[in-house]
C-alpha cells in the first residue's frame, strides 16, 4: 500500500485529506509543519508528500530542497493557493515534482496524486530493468499486446495466444515470441506455457503507466493563475 505524507498547518484541511486519501485505498498520515515533517522522513518512508507551499516556520519552497535530500526518490507536490508562473516553476525547479491549485476537487486531487505514484513506480521499475530491452520489447504493437495478455492471463497456451492475438501467421507470432524470450521478458514451463518473468512484468508495468499517462494527459488539469 502507498504511504502518503501530507503536510499542511490547517488542521481540518490535513484531517480531510488524510480520510480522502484513506477512502481511495490509499495510507496516509499527516504533519502539522514541514519541520514535523522532517523528523517523521528520518523514521519512515513515504511514497509522496503532499506539502503546502505556505505555512509558519519553515515554508514549503524551502522545505523541498531538505526533504529531497532525505528521501530522493518520494514525490513531493507542492499545494498551493497562491498559483503563479513563477511559484510553479520555481517549486519545480527547487526538487518538487507537480502542483496542484487550492481549492481543489477531490478528482482533481487524486489524478494529481495517482499519476504522481504512477511515476514513482515507473521509475523503480525503469531502475531494475535494461532500458533498451524495454524499449526493444515494446517497439512492436504485437509484443506490446502479449505482454498485456500475459499480464492478465498469467500463463497461456501457443495457440491460446495466437487466437488472442487473432494473428493467422504462426511463423509471425514465433518470431516475437523469440523475440521477447531473448530480452528475458518470457519464457516456459515445463508444460509449455508461456509466462512472463521478472523483468517481464516489469516491462507490463511500464507499459501499463505509459498507456495510463498518455490518458491522464488527455484529461484537463488546473491552469496556473499569473
Amino acid at each position: 500500500m502507498n504511504q502518503i505524507l501530507v503536510v499542511d498547518d490547517d488542521q481540518e484541511l490535513r484531517t480531510t485529506l488524510v480520510e480522502v486519501l484513506e477512502q481511495e485505498g490509499l495510507q496516509a498520515v499527516a504533519a502539522r509543519s514541514a519541520d514535523d515533517a522532517l523528523e517523521r522522513l528520518q523514521l519512515e518512508t513515504f511514497d509522496l508528500i503532499l506539502l503546502d507551499l505556505v505555512m509558519p516556520g519553515t515554508d514549503g519552497m524551502t522545505a523541498i530542497p531538505l526533504i529531497r535530500r532525505q528521501a530522493p526518490r518520494t514525490r513531493i507536490i507542492i499545494m498551493t493557493a497562491y498559483a503563479s508562473v513563477q511559484n510553479a516553476v520555481q517549486s519545480l525547479q527547487q526538487g518538487a515534482d507537480d502542483y496542484i491549485v487550492k481549492p481543489f476537487k477531490i478528482d482533481g486531487l487524486m489524478l494529481t496524486v495517482r499519476l504522481n505514484l504512477q511515476k514513482a513506480r515507473f521509475c523503480e521499475e525503469t531502475e531494475a530493468v535494461d532500458l533498451d530491452k524495454i524499449f526493444n520489447g515494446l517497439a512492436n504493437s504485437l509484443r506490446r499486446q502479449t505482454l498485456q495478455l500475459l499480464s492478465r492471463q498469467g500463463q497461456m497456451r501457443f495457440m491460446d495466444l495466437v487466437r488472442a492475438l487473432e494473428i493467422e501467421d504462426h511463423t509471425k507470432v514465433n518470431f516475437h515470441l523469440k523475440t521477447l524470450r531473448e530480452a528475458g521478458f518470457i519464457d516456459q514451463t515445463s508444460d509449455k506455457l508461456y509466462q512472463l518473468t521478472t523483468n517481464g512484468q516489469r516491462a507490463a508495468t511500464c507499459l501499463s503507466y505509459i498507456c495510463k499517462s498518455l490518458e491522464a494527459s488527455a484529461q484537463a488539469r488546473p491552469s496556473i493563475v499569473p
